[in-house]
């Protein structure tokens, strides 16, 4: 939507400024029109940024963030729009019909770049996402700031009983319907790309609030930097593959569920993403 709207004034602008100008009374119009479209947008992608920018700078990270900001998720949401076109994603979406609606879930999916998180935001706008993340990306430029706004929880990996009270966390904001939590399950992003081997603990977090576990799988947003090399675009390949729901958990551990997650996220990924051969059980 962002970058429609841009577009569209552009070339509004660009027609008034040939029109001012007169250009249309001669053959002059032909590298008018064209340099005040492209001199129009790259101006207004800088008026974007600059109000995000500005708008980010008055975040304060180091204050709990107790309730989500419908404003800064809406804002959210049209620039991770923004960035899919502008990165040229072509993202083939399937399954998006069995997201829940009639409650919070947890979301997990396969990881492959720092752009999965923008994909989601985009494409699961109605589930109001929270996403684990690793403390690092606190301090990413503009980066962290929003995911702040959003309810972001951070996640000390190297500490289990600090990465407990974030799944505790976790747990009591779905229980206060605050918002749904999104997890890469796998911790990190795979540097080879191919599917690694499930932590489970993050499951908990379904199992105690009771609510269902919807497994995502995404494919191509590794690909997207070295295709914009070569001005070429990127499909992407977002499924939700199904949904375990909460009667499927019951009884079960959360390592016995990681595995069935393992299991259909390597049934879905194609072959740049399934798991090697080696880490197949």
């Amino acid at each position: 939507m962002l970058i429609k709207i841009i577009l569209l004034l552009s070339a509004l602008i660009a027609l008034g400024i040939c029109f001012l100008a007169g250009s249309f009374a001669s053959l002059s119009w032909l590298w008018v029109l064209p340099v005040s479209f492209l001199g129009a947008f790259l101006l207004q992608l800088l008026i974007a940024f600059l109000f995000l920018y500005i708008l980010c700078k008055r975040v304060d990270t180091s204050v709990p963030q107790e309730h989500d900001d419908p404003f800064y998720r809406k804002v959210t949401y049209l620039y991770c729009e923004a960035i899919c076109t502008l990165l040229r994603m072509k993202v083939h979406a399937v399954g998006l019909e069995k997201t829940p609606t009639g409650g919070r879930f947890l979301l997990v999916c396969n990881h492959l770049f720092e752009l999965d998180p923008v994909v989601l935001y985009a494409y699961f706008q109605k589930s109001q996402l929270a996403f684990i993340s690793k403390r690092e990306n606190n301090s990413m430029f503009l980066v962290g700031n929003l995911m702040h706004r959003l309810m972001a929880q951070l996640i000390n990996r190297e500490n289990d009983r600090e990465a407990l009270k974030t799944i505790l966390k976790c747990i009591d904001l779905i229980k206060q319907d605050e918002v749904s939590i999104a997890v890469f399950p796998e911790g990190y992003i795979s540097k080879d790309h191919h599917l690694q081997k499930l932590r489970s603990g993050a499951l908990k977090i379904a199992t105690k609030a009771k609510v269902p576990i919807a497994v995502c799988t995404i494919q191509g947003t590794d690909k997207v930097v070295g295709n914009l090399k070569h001005l070429k675009s990127t499909t992407i390949e977002l499924h939700l593959i199904d949904v375990i729901s909460v009667e499927e958990q019951q009884g079960r551990t959360a390592t016995d569920i990681g595995e069935q997650i393992y299991q259909m996220m390597a049934a879905d990924l194609g072959p740049d993403y399934a798991p090697l051969e080696a880490e197949n059980p």
